[in-house]
C-alpha cells in the first residue's frame, strides 16, 4: 500500500481553516449539514444556521483548495453561492420525500477547474447511480453517514492519485475511509466528539488495509 497519510482533528471547521495557507490542499470534499432538522448531537440542523456556516465555511474552502466539493442537499442548495458546475448522483426505488415527490438524486456542488481535465486524462461523466444508501443510513451512530462508494467516486472525480484531501466536516469519517482505500492523502475536522471518534477508529482501520480497486 502506498505511503498515504492523514490528519485528525477535533474541534471548530472555521478556527482550523484559518490556520491553513492559501491552496495547501488539493481539494475540499466534504458534506455538511443540510439545514433540515437531522438529530445532530452538538448542532441544531436549522436552515438559519446553515446560512452562518455556509458564508463562513464557502470562503475558506476556496481559499484553501483549487477544487471544492460540496454535497448541498437539494432543499436548501439555493443557499450556496453559484458552483461552477453540479455534479450528482442518483438511485432507484426510494423511500425518501421532498416536496415534489420522492428524492431519488443528490447534487454536489463543485467549484474550480475539472482536475481530471486538467491533468489531461480526458472528459468523466458527471452523474453516477448508486445502489439506494448503499446501506450507509443508520450505520455508525451518525444521522446522515454517505455510502463510501459514493464518497470514493467523488474522491476520484474531484482528484488526482497522490492528492491531499481535506473534509471541514468529517462526520462519522467516510470522506477519510474512501482517501485511505484510494492512496489519497487525507485531513479531516469534526467538532463533534462521539463522531469524531468514530472516525478516528473507521480511518485507522482503512488505512491499515491494502487498496481496493475501484
Amino acid at each position: 500500500m502506498p505511503d498515504v497519510k492523514y490528519e485528525l482533528y477535533l474541534g471548530d471547521c472555521l478556527e482550523y481553516m484559518k490556520s491553513m495557507p492559501d491552496k495547501s490542499v488539493d481539494a475540499v470534499i466534504t458534506d455538511p449539514p443540510y439545514g433540515v432538522g437531522l438529530d445532530y448531537t452538538s448542532y441544531v440542523d436549522s436552515a438559519e444556521n446553515l446560512v452562518g456556516l455556509i458564508e463562513n465555511f464557502v470562503p475558506e474552502c476556496l481559499r484553501i483548495a483549487n477544487t471544492v466539493a460540496i454535497t448541498s442537499g437539494v432543499g436548501n442548495i439555493h443557499r450556496y453561492p453559484p458552483s461552477t458546475w453540479t455534479l450528482g448522483w442518483f438511485w432507484k426505488n426510494t423511500t425518501s420525500t421532498g416536496k415534489w415527490g420522492f428524492n431519488c438524486w443528490q447534487p454536489v456542488l463543485v467549484y474550480g477547474k475539472d482536475p481530471q481535465l486538467v491533468s489531461g486524462n480526458g472528459r468523466h461523466q458527471d452523474a453516477k447511480e448508486f445502489p439506494p444508501n448503499d446501506g450507509a443510513i443508520g450505520k455508525f451512530d451518525h444521522p446522515c453517514p454517505k455510502p463510501i462508494s459514493v464518497m470514493r467516486w467523488l474522491a476520484v472525480r474531484c482528484s488526482i492519485d497522490g492528492a491531499t484531501i481535506f473534509d471541514p466536516f468529517m462526520g462519522s469519517g467516510t470522506t477519510g475511509v474512501a482517501c485511505m482505500q484510494l492512496g489519497r492523502n487525507f485531513i479531516g475536522c469534526e467538532i463533534d466528539e462521539g463522531y469524531f471518534r468514530i472516525a478516528e477508529k473507521r480511518i485507522k482501520q482503512a488505512a491499515a488495509q491494502m487498496l481496493l480497486p475501484m
